[in-house]
C-alpha cells in the first residue's frame, strides 16, 4: 500500500463578469485582477472549488475630466471533472488544487447602455486526488515517464463528456487490477 496521485483534472474557465460603477464611466484606462482565494472538497467524481477575487477598474468619468478606480469582489464555483486511474483502497484522500493560471483580465469593455463594465476574466486549475492504493513497480532501463489520459476542459464544454470515459474504453489497457498488471512509475 502507498500514496499516490489516483485521480486528476484540469479545467479552464473564461467568464465575463458585469459591474456597475457609481458614476457612469467615459473610458476604461485600465483593469486588474488581484487578492485570489480558493478552497476546494471533493463531491462525487467532481472536485468543487469555491473562491473569490477583487477586479479593479481604473477608468474615467464626467467626459474625461476625473479617473477612479472601482474594486469589486467576485465570487465563483467551479467543477473540476476527475479522471480515475485507480480506485482508492481506503477513504482516506487528499485533494489538492494547483492554480495554472490565476484570474486574469483578458478583455474590458463598457457596456452598450453605458452605465457598467463588461470584464472577462480567464482562470485555469488543476485537481489531483492522493489516497492509498497498491501498486506495482515496473523497472524501465530508460527514462520512463507515463502520460495520464484526461481531456482539458473549459467553461465552453461544461456539461459534455464521452460515452468512451464512462464506458472505461480510455484506460490504460496494461491496466487490469485483478491480474496485478498495473505498470506505475511513481
Amino acid at each position: 500500500m502507498t500514496k499516490t496521485v489516483i485521480a486528476k483534472g484540469k479545467k479552464r474557465t473564461e467568464t465575463t463578469v458585469s459591474l456597475k460603477p457609481p458614476n457612469r464611466p467615459t473610458s476604461i484606462l485600465g483593469c486588474w485582477v488581484i487578492n485570489h482565494t480558493h478552497q476546494a472538497k471533493k463531491v462525487g467524481k467532481f472536485i468543487e472549488v469555491t473562491g473569490k477575487f477583487d477586479v479593479n477598474v481604473w477608468y474615467s468619468h464626467q467626459d474625461h475630466s476625473k479617473t477612479s478606480v472601482f474594486t469589486e469582489s467576485v465570487p465563483y464555483k467551479d467543477r473540476i471533472r476527475l479522471h480515475y486511474r485507480d480506485e482508492p483502497t481506503s477513504g482516506h484522500e487528499e485533494v489538492i488544487v494547483d492554480v495554472i493560471q490565476h484570474p486574469n483580465c483578458t478583455e474590458a469593455i463598457i457596456s452598450e447602455c453605458g452605465e457598467k463594465f463588461l470584464i472577462t476574466i480567464e482562470r485555469e486549475l488543476v485537481a489531483e486526488v492522493v489516497g492509498e492504493t497498491k501498486v506495482n513497480i515496473t523497472i524501465h532501463p530508460t527514462d520512463f515517464e507515463e502520460e495520464w489520459s484526461f481531456r482539458d476542459e473549459s467553461s465552453s464544454h461544461e456539461h459534455g463528456h464521452s460515452q468512451e470515459h464512462e464506458q472505461g474504453k480510455g484506460r490504460d489497457p496494461g491496466h487490469d487490477h485483478k491480474k496485478g498488471k498495473d505498470s506505475s512509475s511513481f
